[in-house]
């Protein structure tokens, strides 16, 4: 496929914030999202600004980028304009011309990817939220997110994700006897401490149990590095006033998980302490993910994986940009047996790219929250595929994680 034509818009995303949207031969668009908590060693979103990059790619010279046969051509075109625009661009950008490829062989995204992929991943969802996205908050949990998963393909996941979210927000409500507000994710907003939040976590879990006799997995995103004070060396939390050095936090990051049978915990450490996340992947069972520590990044995923750093890894790929590299640190995490957790951003839009990329490339679980229909597009995609894959008049039972 020749490219013949990139036009890049700005719009605005689920925060009222600008963001690019390419559109690649009229066929394949692209919207790209942005982050609020975002590690240090993300890639620029930009290389100087929005409007830069989008006269970039409006002013370019097509008639000189080489024709797109397959995934791997993206190399060819990277050589060419990598170097010359941020991380969200070029995401936008490639995925459109794989969407326009796409159409053009008569298919659909996840097919020309890997048109033998056939597990669906697991819906991770944000219903309680503090940390950074919460910022309208006075008083919050130092913890950013509080995360539901049930173990169901992704028609049923969406009704129970949801229906945490509203039993979370009643008992919210009964303890404050007021509703609670939601967060730039819809998440609710609560001034409750961690642990009681986790206390209400588990009593959403036991619920959703008794109303719809479904089991749903508890996890955080304590977003560490947020409160971590480079200078003490110490997690300094508000919540409760406490003061914690690596030890102390390792410690009560594995108290806490084994007290609420947590199943996944988001960078629990600061984003450079490998060691520290190591160490704390021994002490416990549940799923020690990287985010700020790992953003993407083929080097530091490396790194995490040698150290032993991290048993699950968190996907972004506007982080790094580049589809060739963020299905090379897909690769590595499947080589080397760690789950891997295709993410939304605070900042969304009604793109549904991460929809086929998590299937196609068979990421083990997809992290969108359940309400709010730029996070729900991406829960319906994975439900058109479902439904896509469905033998007419067969009760045969989709694949899905587990």
């Amino acid at each position: 496929m020749k490219i013949k034509e990139a036009k890049a818009n700005i719009i605005l995303d689920s925060r009222g914030n600008e963001t690019i949207e390419i559109i690649v031969n009229q066929t394949g668009k692209t919207s790209a999202p942005s982050g609020k908590s975002t590690g240090k060693h993300e890639k620029k979103p930009y290389k100087k600004d929005l409007k830069s990059d989008a006269d970039f790619i409006n002013k370019l010279n097509v008639k000189n980028l080489p024709e797109i046969k397959n995934f791997d051509d993206l190399k060819n075109l990277e050589e060419k304009i990598a170097k010359k625009i941020g991380a969200n661009t070029l995401f936008a950008f490639e995925a459109s011309v794989l969407k326009a490829l796409a159409i053009d062989n008569g298919t659909e995204l996840w097919k020309l990817l890997n048109p033998n992929a056939s597990v669906f991943p697991r819906i991770i969802s944000n219903t309680i939220g503090g940390g950074a996205h919460s910022s309208s908050a006075k008083i919050k949990p130092d913890f950013q997110e509080f995360l539901v998963a049930c173990n169901k393909n992704p028609a049923v996941a969406e009704i129970i994700n949801k229906k945490c979210h509203e039993r979370a927000g009643n008992i919210l409500e009964n303890i404050r006897a007021a509703p609670p507000k939601k967060n730039d994710e819809n998440a609710w907003i609560t001034d409750l401490d961690n642990e009681k939040v986790l206390e209400v976590m588990k009593n959403v879990q036991e619920n959703v149990f008794e109303e719809s006799n479904m089991h749903i997995d508890i996890g955080l995103d304590c977003a560490a590095s947020q409160f971590y004070d480079k200078k003490t060396k110490k997690y300094e939390y508000k919540d409760r006033i406490a003061s914690r050095d690596r030890k102390e936090q390792i410690d009560y990051i594995s108290e806490i998980a084994e007290r609420f049978n947590l199943f996944y915990i988001e960078d629990p450490l600061d984003e450079d302490d490998f060691e520290g996340f190591a160490e704390l992947a021994k002490k416990t069972k549940c799923l020690i993910v990287g985010d700020d520590l790992t953003t993407t990044n083929l080097k530091r995923a490396e790194k995490a994986v040698k150290m032993e750093s991290v048993t699950g890894m968190i996907i972004k790929p506007n982080q790094i940009g580049s589809l060739i590299e963020v299905k090379k640190v897909i690769d590595l995490c499947a080589k080397n047996v760690v789950k891997t957790i295709m993410s939304h951003r605070s900042g969304e839009t009604k793109d549904n790219t991460i929809a086929d990329l998590a299937f196609a490339w068979q990421c083990d679980f997809i992290k969108i929250p359940a309400v709010g229909e730029e996070r729900l597009s991406k829960v319906r995609r994975l439900q058109e595929i479902e439904r896509s894959l469905k033998k007419p008049n067969s009760e045969e039972e989709l694949k899905f994680r587990r």
